[in-house]
């Protein structure tokens, strides 16, 4: 469960077409959005500048406003690099001239694709001669304050954030709270109170955003007392609508903070304050989640019930209460839910199913996990994500050998936007093959991956090279972790990131 408000660019929706469009048709599409999506069979490091020059071929034009937009959609699924190969193709073979907002928007694409040292060359370069000269307002310090935020660089994000109180780009909200998000994730509680009494000094009002921070930095260190505070502030002041997301949020903290009774009451008046059937869905799944984080399997059960009543059914809520399920140990009531998603799905999802082969790996079923796998392999639901996750449990539970033969099938199979080889699972099967005398057949799995684009290039380069000894172990598996910040419990890095880019952006 997240600390945040709802994240704007995990778009959900779009991504559950993404997915339709790989199962469903292998005509040409007559939209350029859905051409781009279905470039390289929907693999995310397939160049789309050929699907853009095709379409100008034919004689059809794309005015601006659609580039933009078909950017905001790639980031909502994370495919950054196309995103980024749109942007440079909107202002280069298009030659749209650029406003801020295209400027930090690809200003923090280019930090999440090429790395901050790259984000700051362009950063440089806006204020240089060329098209984007002029554009070094406040939008784009933000997007740059955001990049360095995104990268966890303490020391950066101070340093602009002095440069833009001297520019005077620090009279909102905004700025500060970004910086708010960073001391959080930093575990810098002293600086989070420090931050909050400029504000209050500045007479910089807070907003939603900054509570949640706040209430979710007292959350970590345990302070029940500080924390409800906030919680008083956030029910009094205006400012903070406190709708069922709201408590949602607030019962989570408090769960976090080992207040577990107090968590379940703020559930309960959540659940009073859900309106419109909509938002009853999204409330639910939520609702699910958070019961089960708090061990009571009966409301889970009850708002499952509640759920299902709606009958609009989506992937989303099936993943919902088997992970809920799973974490609550309930193999066979996971087990009874996933048969019922299996016989009734639309669109196939590989995160479900993944969902038991993780469950059946940690209890040590590892026959009913490969069984499980192969079966729907055979019913035609084969799938790259399934056959990693079967390979990353063998791994992780020291059966290699069974990690190699199952990391050499998915590395056959197409490569799928989303899913990523675990680096550590990788260089597990490498070690084997090494210590087995067969390099060659290390090599010809690095072949696979590198053919199959699952790996980028120079990810495949450094691999390579870790066989032949001239890369450290640390090297491959650190900089995977690190990527972005992704799975911090907590604020996770997807939501206040991508907010706070697309504010910014």
């Amino acid at each position: 469960m997240n600390l945040l408000p709802s994240n704007p660019w995990h778009g959900n929706a779009t991504c559950t077409v993404l997915t339709a469009l790989f199962y469903s048709t292998k005509t040409l599409p007559s939209s350029l959005y859905r051409r781009i999506l279905l470039a390289g069979d929907g693999n995310p490091r397939v160049s789309i500048t050929p699907v853009l020059n095709q379409w100008l071929n034919e004689g059809r034009g794309v005015q601006k406003p659609e580039l933009v937009d078909f950017i905001k959609q790639l980031r909502k699924c994370r495919r950054f690099n196309h995103a980024l190969e749109l942007s440079e193709w909107m202002t280069g073979e298009m030659r749209h001239g650029m406003t801020a907002g295209d400027v930090s928007t690809r200003l923090d694409l280019i930090s999440k694709v090429h790395g901050l040292e790259e984000a700051d060359k362009y950063f440089d370069s806006v204020s240089g001669s060329g098209a984007a000269r002029g554009f070094r307002g406040m939008r784009v310090y933000g997007a740059l304050l955001f990049c360095y935020v995104d990268h966890k660089c303490v020391e950066k994000a101070e340093r602009l954030f002095e440069r833009m109180k001297e520019l005077g780009y620090v009279e909102g909200v905004w700025a500060y709270n970004t910086m708010l998000t960073l001391y959080f994730r930093m575990c810098e509680s002293a600086k989070v109170d420090v931050l909050v009494k400029e504000m209050e000094d500045r007479g910089i009002g807070h907003n939603s955003y900054t509570l949640r921070v706040l209430l979710g930095s007292y959350a970590a260190s345990c302070d029940v007392e500080q924390m409800e505070k906030v919680m008083m502030l956030m029910e009094e002041d205006g400012v903070v609508k406190m709708d069922w997301n709201g408590y949602v949020f607030a019962a989570d903290a408090f769960r976090k903070a080992g207040q577990v009774e107090r968590a379940l009451t703020l559930l309960g008046t959540a659940e009073q304050k859900i309106r419109g059937k909509e938002e009853r869905r999204i409330a639910y799944e939520h609702l699910i989640t958070l019961y089960a984080a708090a061990g009571d399997k009966r409301q889970v059960f009850r708002i499952w019930r509640l759920y299902r009543k709606l009958r609009r059914f989506s992937n989303r809520g099936y993943h919902c209460m088997i992970s809920s399920l799973v974490k609550l140990d309930d193999i066979g009531g996971a087990e009874r839910i996933c048969r019922e998603w299996e016989s009734g799905f639309k669109y196939f999802d590989g995160k479900i199913p993944r969902l038991l082969i993780n469950a059946y790996c940690s209890k040590g079923l590892f026959q009913k996990a490969k069984s499980y796998v192969q079966r729907l392999a055979e019913s035609g639901k084969e799938d790259v994500s399934t056959w990693l996750a079967l390979a990353e449990g063998f791994c992780c539970y020291g059966r290699v050998s069974e990690a190699v033969e199952t990391m050499r099938k998915a590395a056959s199979l197409p490569c799928r936007p989303g899913w990523r080889i675990h680096h550590s699972t990788l260089v597990g099967c490498l070690d084997y093959l090494k210590e087995k005398g067969d390099v060659e057949g290390a090599h010809e799995l690095m072949r696979l991956l590198g053919e199959k684009g699952h790996l980028r290039a120079d990810l495949c380069d450094k691999f390579e090279n870790y066989i032949h000894g001239e890369t450290q172990i640390e090297s491959l598996i650190s900089g995977q972790e690190e990527n972005h910040m992704e799975g911090l419990d907590g604020i996770q890095d997807g939501e206040a990131s991508d907010s706070g880019a697309q504010q910014w952006g």
